[in-house]
């Protein structure tokens, strides 16, 4: 298997930049309404709904770039976290049930980055290369 692992940094930009765009389509559906409306979003959105779509969309974009990764993924995983207990947690155990699964997707998948940082494919290894 040395040959896939040789690809490992690349799958894992990959894996970053492809999470972080669907990240941020649901701060841009909050915000924005783009690409549309936010199915059961308030309009206005609450405070802490307007804190989670700029996280999404600022914390998603970072991500996606691939700058100040672990931070902004650790920052979004922990408020994928918070939404599960706060929105999803109370309407059942199951989270396919009670539709978290996506959050507690996000959660894991920005925890794993803020472990193992953006790859091969990232601002952050460009701007460490360049000192």
């Amino acid at each position: 298997m040395p040959k896939l692992t040789a690809w490992s940094p690349q799958v894992l930009s990959i894996l970053r930049i492809v999470t972080a765009l669907l990240f941020m389509e649901h701060g841009l559906m909050k915000l924005f309404e783009f690409p549309g409306p936010q199915p059961g979003a308030p309009d206005p959105l609450p405070p802490m709904l307007l804190a989670a779509a700029w996280i999404e969309v600022v914390g998603g974009g970072l991500i996606a770039l691939g700058l100040f990764t672990r931070a902004a993924a650790f920052v979004c995983s922990g408020q994928m976290a918070a939404a599960y207990f706060i929105a999803h947690a109370s309407q059942g155990f199951w989270p396919a049930l009670n539709g978290g699964d996506g959050a507690i997707l996000f959660c894991f998948v920005f925890l794993y980055l803020v472990f193992a940082g953006g790859g091969a494919w990232s601002l952050d290894r460009a701007v460490r290369k360049a000192d």
